[in-house]
């Protein structure tokens, strides 16, 4: 079986990308779906059936599957090399990816409940919750590439930087689409 081992690795490297993908679009469909019941009718109707319906086909046809399929590669590559998990950056990369188990199963709830026509969250909120798969990402890329865990915290510090520069980029887009909407 340990020769299959890159296959695998390849296999989840494409679908972490599908996965993300998701996970990057589906909040920014959350965006839009909470904005368009914010318009007035017919428009909220209309806009918000087309948007549901690009949520669930993208939830259902790529996000969950994406998930299952990376995560099984994964496991596939550990049962090859069961030794990895004794290496410390990658049980500090497994920790992120618990975090992004956690905000997928959020992101679904999030999904469900604006499907049923609940809404919870503001715009602005989803706007913020989008940018929490991007953080993970670069944690884990960076781990996973470096392959260390000395200077993790390094990485960490350049995620809570990124985090602020990526909050006052949101606010900046804010003020310029308030100022034209079309923007």
């Amino acid at each position: 079986m340990a020769e299959y081992y890159f296959y695998f690795k390849s296999l989840h490297i494409i679908f972490m990308v599908t996965w993300f993908a998701g996970l990057f679009y589906m909040p920014r469909l959350f965006v839009y779906q909470v904005e368009a019941h914010e318009k007035p009718s017919p428009d909220r109707e209309i806009l918000g059936k087309q948007l549901g319906l690009m949520a669930k086909r993208l939830w259902k046809i790529i996000t969950g599957p994406s998930l299952v399929l990376c995560s099984l590669f994964a496991f596939l590559m550990l049962h090859i090399t069961p030794g990895l998990l004794n290496a410390p950056w990658m049980q500090i990369k497994l920790g992120f990816v618990i975090l992004l188990y956690i905000y997928h199963a959020k992101t679904w709830s999030i999904h469900k409940q604006l499907q049923k026509g609940e809404y919870k969250y503001s715009s602005k909120f989803m706007r913020i919750w989008n940018e929490g798969a991007t953080l993970i990402l670069f944690a884990v890329v960076f781990l996973a590439v470096t392959k260390s865990a000395t200077h993790w915290i390094y990485g960490v510090f350049g995620i809570i930087g990124l985090g602020v520069l990526l909050m006052l980029g949101i606010r900046l887009y804010r003020k310029i689409q308030e100022k034209n909407p079309d923007a």
